[in-house]
């Protein structure tokens, strides 16, 4: 719907003054309204109160220092007129579905996937091979390791890579086909002495935000391993834009991929985009007396 000129005006407003502490009253007054009759036009056109909007757009400024600053968590709540950390870390939280911190660590590992400083050379139509140091790892089609068909895909270390290192071999395309449904991405892989590896699966809006994200974190595989299938399920939102996926390999190592595919499953099947999945924390505390170990 079109804003009527009232709340054009108040989002012009609350936009230049985001960072400042304004009451109610002072927008009010600029515009030319009663604060009750301006809180009312801009609920029914936009669905947030001003508060809400003001404490949603402040809270994506936040995640925006958070990737892009090295300023401390309470530097950046104190700036957002938030009056302590914690209270900042609860508010991030709710609508991040994880605290600021996690955010920071988990979009900076992000950004470096498909980006264009780091792509190393392609060997395989349609694959991308990208990273923090592409050419330390090397991606190819393997005719002589396969499950099924007569290769499989290859990503592996090639010199000496330290712990922090990685590689993936990746490929991105448009979610137009998946919007409103719920996929789940398969893939076979074998694994030889990798410190950690994984599939991984990302979903952005238009703006480039993530919105959906699994890369097996909390059951990665390590070590030597014979062909397993692994799987992945995310949720294709209405806003999204893009898919991207493939394997994430960290440290030295060598893993095999085959058989990828994407399908449609029904609600019952449960997600495991882990940017919904609040931390857990035990209902009680235990061994209060040191006596299991």
């Amino acid at each position: 719907m079109m804003y009527s000129e009232i709340t054009k005006n108040t989002i012009s407003l609350l936009e230049e003054g985001l960072l400042d502490d304004y009451q109610l009253s002072d927008y009010a007054k600029k515009i030319g309204y009663s604060k009750f009759h301006l809180l009312r036009i801009f609920k029914e056109e936009t669905g947030l109160t001003i508060s809400e909007y003001i404490r949603k757009r402040r809270l994506a400024i936040a995640a925006m220092y958070l990737l892009y600053s090295d300023e401390s968590i309470l530097q950046i709540a104190l700036e957002l007129q938030y009056q302590s950390q914690e209270a900042f870390t609860r508010s991030f939280k709710e609508l991040y579905k994880m605290p600021p911190g996690k955010y920071r660590k988990l979009m900076r590992s992000l950004q470096n996937l498909g980006e264009d400083n780091n792509m190393g050379e392609s060997t395989i139509k349609g694959w991308i091979l990208s990273g923090s140091q592409p050419y330390n790892y090397e991606m190819k089609a393997d005719g002589k390791v396969f499950h099924t068909g007569s290769k499989s895909g290859l990503l592996c270390s090639k010199t000496a890579v330290g712990e922090d290192q990685f590689a993936t071999m990746m490929q991105s395309f448009s979610s137009d086909r998946w919007k409103g449904k719920r996929i789940k991405l398969t893939c076979f892989l074998k694994t030889e002495n990798v410190q950690k590896c994984g599939m991984w699966c990302r979903i952005d809006n238009h703006s480039g935000d993530v919105i959906q994200f699994d890369n097996m974190e909390n059951r990665a595989i390590s070590g030597t391993n014979d062909w397993n299938l692994y799987s992945i399920v995310l949720d294709i939102p209405e806003e999204s834009f893009s898919i991207h996926f493939g394997i994430l390999l960290t440290g030295a190592g060598k893993v095999w991929v085959d058989d990828f595919k994407f399908n449609e499953v029904d609600l019952s099947v449960p997600s495991t985009n882990i940017l919904n999945q609040d931390d857990q924390l035990p209902l009680e505390p235990i061994n209060l007396g040191f006596d299991e170990v």
